[in-house]
């Protein structure tokens, strides 16, 4: 895959694996690429190569905010001139309070998910985060989370399905 060159059936398997359970194990990925049957070596290599072609941009884990103490959470869209997208994410992004941000094709052009432990707690990073950007709150959605639904979303790359415990290698 070195270069533009399209994942294989390799590939196309470990982004089918990731999206289930990663095992909780000192060594999760020499047991998924066990699961898939490629040594650990070459599913690291190929990891690194999905990453570096930007098909994979992070792996982290969905956490349920109740159990943590963080009863509050909202989705907050922001108008963000073209120019400064990236530097107001990166800004946004350092507060451990929000799990991510993604552009958008809108006027309000980048939207990002907040959790606190109450509504004060939300108040006060947002306040926080307009302080650090200079965006006026006039240019700011905050639409609070008022009925959580669970979405368990995953993706199909290997057309067949018989990439389960018999990929090996190209």
């Amino acid at each position: 895959m070195s270069g533009p060159a399209m994942p294989d059936r390799t590939d196309l398997a470990i982004l089918e694996a990731l999206q289930d359970d990663i095992p909780l194990v000192s060594r999760p990925w020499e047991a998924i690429a066990r699961r898939l049957k490629v040594p650990e070596s070459e599913f690291l290599t190929r990891l690194d190569r999905l990453h570096t072609a930007g098909i994979i941009r992070g792996i982290s884990p969905v956490l349920e905010s109740r159990p943590m103490g963080l009863g509050a959470s909202t989705l907050v869209a922001m108008h963000v001139p073209g120019e400064r997208l990236e530097e107001v994410a990166a800004i946004i992004s350092s507060h451990h309070e929000v799990s991510h941000n993604f552009q958008r094709d809108h006027h309000y052009s980048l939207w990002f998910t907040l959790s606190a432990r109450d509504e004060g707690g939300i108040r006060h990073v947002l306040d926080e985060i307009l302080l650090e950007t200079g965006i006026p709150a006039t240019d700011v959605l905050d639409l609070p989370t008022e009925k959580k639904i669970k979405i368990d979303v995953r993706f199909s790359f290997m057309p067949d399905r018989e990439q389960e415990n018999t990929v090996g290698s190209p």
